[in-house]
């Protein structure tokens, strides 16, 4: 693969370079939108469960104070979602999620291995880690905290 003098690869196609030029703002807000509701459906999932049937599933793994973990994780994985989807607020939501996913990943997946089908940490690794990211770089060119003018 030849290399332009940035070191940057050459286009396969390219007749494509102003097309990839013109979108290439769009990936950041496409991860964000995507993880969120991603999250935003394991989050309703908690929600048609109920907090009686939550908080239980936060007693079995051993959480103390399980019904605060309850509320919490059904809060954040819905309302916190979609402001990361919006780009609301998004440092705020998207560090309290890589909190509260890297306590399911050491307290509930890590002991079952990695594949997601045994309840293993793969899952959670992989949003924890997005979540991470989106915390450090706040909502991007395409968001509400950019039109407001202020990120938390």
């Amino acid at each position: 693969m030849s290399t332009t003098a940035n070191d940057e690869p050459k286009l396969f196609f390219p007749g494509l370079g102003g097309l990839y030029a013109s979108m290439s703002d769009l990936w950041y807000p496409m991860i964000r939108v995507a993880i969120g509701a991603i999250l935003f459906m394991h989050g309703w999932g908690k929600l048609d469960a109920g907090v009686a049937d939550i908080t239980a599933y936060f007693s079995k793994n051993d959480f103390v104070s399980a019904g605060g973990f309850a509320y919490a994780a059904m809060f954040l994985e819905t309302v916190g979602a979609v402001c990361i989807m919006l780009g609301l607020f998004t440092r705020f939501f998207a560090a309290a999620l890589t909190i509260g996913l890297a306590v399911a990943f050491v307290k509930i997946h890590l002991p079952n291995g990695f594949a997601v089908s045994e309840n293993g940490f793969e899952y959670v690794l992989l949003e924890g880690i997005v979540m991470f990211a989106i915390a450090l770089r706040g909502g991007g060119p395409y968001s509400l905290d950019r039109i407001i003018g202020k990120q938390l």
